[in-house]
Order: C-alpha cells, then sequence, then structure tokens
C-alpha cells in the first residue's frame, strides 16, 4: 500500500511538527528534547492546577497530541508507530508540566504502556512528585479476558479530568473521576481491511467478502471474522455483544470513532444506523462520527459508551480548546520550550557498617545469577523464548560493574540505583518490572527504614503495573511468600518460601502473564518458571549469608 511520506524514521516528528504549524499561535509547544523525546504540551500551561498526561504510539491521530488544550490533556508524550514512549519521555512530561497540585497519567492497558508510564511514575514520586495514574481498559471484545485492551473509550476519560482539573479540583478528585469513569466505559471495533504501517509490506489476512469483529487499534487479529453484510446487521451484531455490558436504567454518552479510513459518507450511514437501533433509546449525548483515536489507516470503526450522571454530562458538553478539525491559522513558527533538566535521588542517612555487609550481598546474588544464565535459558526455552538466563545475566552483570557507584551505606539510594541500573541494561519487561519494584521500594525505605516493607512495597507496585499475581506463573510465585516471611525477620523462611513458591509453578498447567501465557499446557507441565526460579536462587544465597 503506498503512503504519503519521507523516511520513515522522521515520519513521527514531521507529523507532529505539521500539527505544530497548523495550530493556532502561541496554542501548542514541544519540547526541545525533539525527536529523541516527543512531548506536545500547552504553551500557556502555568503549573497552577492538576497536569493531565497521556500518551502512546503514533498512528493514533488525532490521539494524543491533537487533544492538548485547556480543558483536556496537558501535554501528550509520542512513541513511535504503535510503539510505546520511553520511560524517560514520560518523566520528562511530568517533569514539564507536574506543578504543586500534581499530576494524571491516564494509560491505556497495554503491557509496554503500563511499564513505562508506570516506571516514569514511580521515579517521579521519588522526586517529589505528586503522580497518580488511571488505566482504561473499555475493550470487550475479547469475553473474561484478565487484561482487556484500552482503545477510543479512553478519550471520555481525557475529557472528564480534563474538565475536574481546569475546574482547579485537587488530584485525588480528579483522579476519583477519572478511575470511575474508567470502570464505567465499554467499546468495540469493526474493520473491513488491517492497517499499513508506512515502510512496511502490507498483507491483509482477510477474504475478499470477510469483515473482522473486536479487533485492536495496533492492527491485532479480532475475536472473530464475519462474512461481509449490510452495516445495520454488522451494527446489531456489536449492539448485541455491547448491551448486555451496560447498566440498566441509565443514560449514555456514545462515541463514533472512525478507525482511520472509512469515509465520511460511510461514517454517517453508520452513525445513523446506531442512532436507528435498539442502542439508541440508552444514549443521551453522542459525539462523532469522527476520525478521534484512529489506528493509521484501517477501513473500521468502533463505538464506545460510557453511562452518564449530571458530573459527566457537564463535564462531557463543556467547551474545551482542542478539536479534530484544524481551521486555518495564521502562519508562524514554532514555539520551542526548554525541558526541565532536573535530577533528584533518594539518600536518606548513613547507616552504619551496612557499606560491606550489602557490597557483599550483592556481590554474592550477583554471581549466583552469571552461573545459572546457562540453566534459566533452558528453562525458558521451553515455556519461553530462552533468554530469561541471559537477561538476568547481563544485569547481574551491570550491577557488579557499577559496585563501586553504588550508596552502600544508605538502603534507600541503594535500591533506587539499583532500580536505574536494572531498568537500562536488562531490557525487555522484566528489565522493567525489576527497575519499578526497586524504585518503588527505594520511595518507600526513604519514608520509613524497614527493609521488609521496602520490599513488600515494592513488589505492590510491580504487580500493579505488570499484571501477574500469585498464580499466574511468573516470578510472582516465589517472590511473593518470600517476602510476605521475610516481613518476620526470617531469611531462611523466605528462602523456603521462595524455593516452594518456584516449585509450585511446575504444577500450573497454565500461565496467564509473559511469553509462556501463549505455550499449551503439555509444554508447561512440569516445567518451572524461569523467573520464579531465579528469584529462590537469590533468596537461597542471601539466606546462607545470613
Amino acid at each position: 500500500m503506498k503512503h504519503f511520506f519521507n523516511r520513515r524514521e522522521n515520519i513521527v516528528t514531521e507529523a507532529l511538527d505539521g500539527l505544530l504549524l497548523t495550530s493556532s499561535k502561541g496554542r501548542l509547544a514541544r519540547l526541545d528534547s525533539f525527536p529523541d523525546i516527543k512531548v506536545i504540551l500547552r504553551a500557556d500551561w502555568d503549573k497552577s492546577k492538576v497536569a493531565i498526561i497521556s500518551g502512546g504510539g503514533a498512528g493514533h491521530e488525532p490521539s494524543h497530541a491533537g487533544f492538548v488544550g485547556k480543558g483536556m490533556l496537558t501535554a501528550a508524550v509520542s512513541g513511535e508507530i504503535f510503539a510505546s514512549p520511553s520511560v524517560d519521555a514520560v518523566l520528562t512530561a511530568i517533569r514539564a508540566v507536574a506543578g504543586e497540585k500534581g499530576a494524571l497519567l491516564i494509560v491505556k492497558n497495554y503491557t509496554g504502556d503500563r511499564l513505562n508510564f508506570g516506571l516514569a511514575a514511580e521515579k517521579a514520586r521519588a522526586e517529589g512528585f505528586d503522580v497518580e495514574m488511571v488505566i482504561v481498559a473499555d475493550d470487550i471484545a475479547i469475553p473474561e479476558i484478565n487484561q482487556p485492551r484500552g482503545v477510543a473509550g479512553t478519550l471520555f476519560v481525557h475529557k472528564i479530568a480534563g474538565y475536574h482539573a481546569e475546574r482547579g479540583e485537587d488530584l485525588k478528585t480528579v483522579a476519583a473521576h477519572a478511575a470511575a469513569a474508567a470502570g464505567d466505559i465499554v467499546s468495540l471495533g469493526m474493520s473491513l481491511s488491517t492497517c499499513s504501517v508506512p515502510g512496511q509490506a502490507h498483507e491483509s489476512r482477510l477474504g475478499e467478502n470477510e469483515g473482522e469483529l473486536g479487533l485492536g487499534i495496533h492492527g491485532e487479529p479480532g475475536v472473530e471474522r464475519i462474512a461481509l453484510q449490510p452495516v445495520v446487521d454488522i451494527v446489531a451484531t456489536m449492539v448485541a455483544r455491547l448491551s448486555p455490558a451496560l447498566r440498566e436504567g441509565g443514560n449514555h454518552a456514545l462515541l463514533i470513532n472512525n478507525l482511520g479510513a472509512v469515509p465520511p459518507l460511510e461514517m454517517t450511514v453508520i452513525a445513523n444506523v446506531v442512532l436507528s437501533s435498539s442502542l439508541a433509546d440508552r444514549v443521551r449525548l453522542i459525539i462523532g462520527p469522527a476520525p478521534m483515536m484512529t489506528a493509521l489507516n484501517m477501513n473500521g470503526f468502533s463505538l464506545s459508551l460510557i453511562r452518564l450522571d449530571a458530573a459527566r454530562e457537564a463535564a462531557l458538553t463543556a467547551a474545551v480548546e482542542p478539536h479534530a478539525w484544524m481551521p486555518a491559522v495564521e502562519r508562524h513558527e514554532i514555539r520551542v520550550i526548554a525541558a526541565p533538566r532536573t535530577s533528584a535521588g533518594l539518600n536518606g542517612a548513613p547507616v552504619a557498617g551496612d557499606n560491606l555487609r550489602n557490597r557483599r550481598l550483592i556481590t554474592a546474588l550477583c554471581e549466583h545469577l552469571i552461573s545459572q544464565e546457562s540453566e534459566l535459558n533452558r528453562l525458558d526455552g521451553r515455556v519461553g523464548d530462552g533468554d530469561t538466563g541471559s537477561t538476568v545475566a547481563t544485569g547481574a552483570r551491570s550491577v557488579l560493574a557499577r559496585l563501586d557507584t553504588l550508596p552502600l551505606d544508605r538502603p534507600a539510594a541503594t535500591l533506587a540505583s539499583l532500580g536505574d541500573i536494572l531498568g537500562t541494561s536488562m531490557g525487555g519487561s522484566s528489565g522493567v518490572l525489576l527497575s519499578i519494584f526497586f524504585t518503588a521500594a527505594a520511595k518507600a525505605m526513604a519514608d520509613k527504614a524497614d527493609i521488609s516493607a521496602a520490599l513488600i512495597a515494592g513488589l505492590d507496585r510491580m504487580t500493579f503495573y505488570g499484571g501477574a499475581e500469585v498464580g499466574d506463573r511468573t516470578m510472582v510465585d516465589a517472590l511473593s511468600p518470600a517476602l510476605q516471611a521475610l516481613a518476620s525477620g526470617d531469611v531462611a523462611a523466605a528462602a523456603r518460601a521462595a524455593a516452594a513458591g518456584a516449585e509450585s509453578t511446575k504444577t500450573m498447567m497454565k500461565a496467564r502473564a509473559g511469553r509462556a501465557s501463549y505455550v499449551g499446557e503439555r509444554d508447561l507441565a512440569g516445567v518451572a518458571d524461569p523467573g520464579a526460579v531465579a528469584v529462590a536462587g537469590a533468596f537461597g544465597v542471601a539466606a546462607s549469608l545470613a
């Protein structure tokens, strides 16, 4: 499929500059961190209110930068096409716009977004910023899935949060409105073709007379393929799926979203059919039809509904500055605002005698994990992609290489440093998860000098952002019971609990997180989760030194 672009590497930054050049003069700006960190923000922002930050991969235009402005988003952070923005990019945005009232992050429920925004939130909290995060999971396409996707219904949350922030309400109140809204949204998509990414070969998985129901906004396959049929029948199928998820007796707002390539003529036909269906009796407010959260050039649309009350109706009907259709504006140069370049660490008072003891413990742990590289890779080869050992060993080697730079007499600062090292060196989800674990533990340790409580706090944040729990066949199955046992101060008991947790993963026939979730029961039987084995080994080493 043909596309208009210069170089694939520049398409996102050039598109964002195009948005700035066609926006009203003085309304929007970007940080001077382009092109590595792409943040669009309100040029008039004075940090006097709660900042609302969202973002994600490019390819969903006008989301997310197109909704930056008074009454909606304060800043949008963009990654490359369909790729989550980096932790540093999100953290830079927080530093740029968060004032005394703090910032709310609105995140769609995809692993990369949850982890990268989550780690950025923890790092920002460690620097003293007040940050809350709301995760939107509005897609009902896959019944009973643990983590539904966040799709176009996210725009309701942007609007509601922006409204309450603009009124001057505090962060807890704004976040509560946003979280409640996120829990009352349902969405479902339908498409007649997959999207085409500029610079990549395009192959359609659909037949000439097929459509796809319940597909995602990154071109993921739908729940089912259906025969091409009149739009009234397609909408009837969607209404039948959406209606049971709606609360009885309430009015709703309806968002009719163009996923990118449906002609306006057809979108108004779709709107007419939807508003002539049984769903119409439950609709009070209509937003669209319009391309608001697209999937590049996907020939499809989505329907999103949110239950209304007086506050939500006021929020959704309030006038805002951003708009999908951009009027002609006076030609002007791009206004650039310098990005804040501050850093903060977790120090705390030095603890006598901890330097040598902590050095010996960290060294032993790292050497053990490095020695287990082959065995962990072997286990991961049975249930994943065979690189857990190498990933863990890479992180351990990086820690050893920087051992002399660690503030070993300050536990909170040491934990924070470990989080930074692992987040940078390990790569993949494991590195981000462990970075979240240590970063959150460092913050808790700085607040109260209790290492077991701090580590439990780190686990809490890691499971929140990562989504895995005990029984999901991950490192959490060893880490959680070990930390609970450690609360009594008995390291040996913690090691036994970790070993038992790792052993229990051999009998878990279904993984609900990580790459092993794609593996069948036959291949999982009798094989321990490599992450859990690594955790158990680490606690065993700690017990031997206690």
